[in-house]
């Protein structure tokens, strides 16, 4: 059970983790624009952040707002959580880094341009690293969401049964 409840902070751990990569590069890029390195770091594996950030600067026009505003947050409601251990506070921050990857995946597939077609709607999928940057961060995330849950359905199964136990009459 200790160690389902420490996995919990693998979601926000990997979202600020790639977060701070994707920081990391925007300003290293800015140091160094002629870097070819640094442009496909920036545009091909942390494209995905490129793409929100585009889609949120219409709402928070903050530099850097991915990281101070949403993964640092929420990074750091996980930590407090694993040292008090607080399940509401794990809750809270699984379920948050749960939202903001669908939102990465969301403002992936808004970022891209559409053309009307017969009968079928494209779908856009990054590729390469991109692919595999979206997957780990939606994959860590889910599974720190699933968890959180399966440790919730433990718990309320566990009050049910001292319920009924409590309802049971004494045995002469």
């Amino acid at each position: 059970m200790n160690r389902l409840f420490k996995l919990q902070l693998l979601g926000p751990c990997v979202l600020f983790a790639a977060t701070l990569g994707a920081e990391l590069a925007a300003q290293a890029l800015q140091h160094a624009p002629s870097s070819e390195l640094l442009w496909f770091i920036n545009l091909r594996i942390f494209g995905i952040f490129q793409r929100s950030h585009a889609l949120l600067s219409g709402f928070v026009a903050i530099d850097g707002f991915q990281f101070f505003g949403v993964a640092l947050p929420l990074f750091l409601l996980a930590c407090v959580a694993l040292v008090a251990r607080a399940r509401p506070a794990f809750t809270v921050a699984t379920h948050l880094s749960a939202g903001y990857a669908g939102f990465l995946v969301y403002a992936w597939q808004a970022g891209v341009p559409t053309t009307a077609q017969a009968s079928l709607g494209s779908i856009a999928v990054p590729s390469g690293a991109g692919l595999y940057v979206m997957a780990t961060i939606l994959g860590a995330c889910l599974l720190s969401f699933a968890i959180t849950h399966m440790l919730y359905f433990q718990a309320v199964r566990q009050e049910i049964a001292a319920f009924m136990h409590w309802l049971r009459p004494a045995a002469a």
